[in-house]
């Protein structure tokens, strides 16, 4: 992350994640967080080499329709993303952070 207010809107406000605990070493030093959705857990760090922009990652997760619609909800002037049914029997919800970095969750159909 690059911006620490940025991260905090999207992932804590619009994502509706809880921050577990945040570390520096020093007050003007990068900050270092992890943040929790139910059973999911992301760290995410403002120290230099410690990812690439543009990673991608794929969350199971229960519901979808409901974590949709409540993104939806927000009416965000950002990120108002869709349901995208995939050829592999899933349906998929894609956001894309501040950061370039995107997280792709799904839920497998159970019909």
């Amino acid at each position: 992350m690059f911006d620490e207010t940025k991260a905090r809107e999207f992932y804590l406000d619009y994502l509706g994640f809880t921050l577990a605990w945040e570390h520096r070493f020093e007050p003007d030093l990068p900050l270092y967080m992890e943040v929790t959705l139910d059973a999911l857990t992301i760290h995410l760090s403002e120290h230099h080499g410690d990812c690439t922009p543009g990673a991608a990652i794929r969350v199971e997760l229960a519901d979808i329709e409901s974590f949709h619609a409540q993104l939806l909800a927000q009416k965000s002037k950002y990120s108002r993303p869709g349901i995208h049914k995939t050829p592999w029997d899933t349906r998929e919800v894609t956001v894309i952070d501040p950061f370039g970095n995107r997280i792709i969750f799904f839920e497998r159909n159970v019909s």
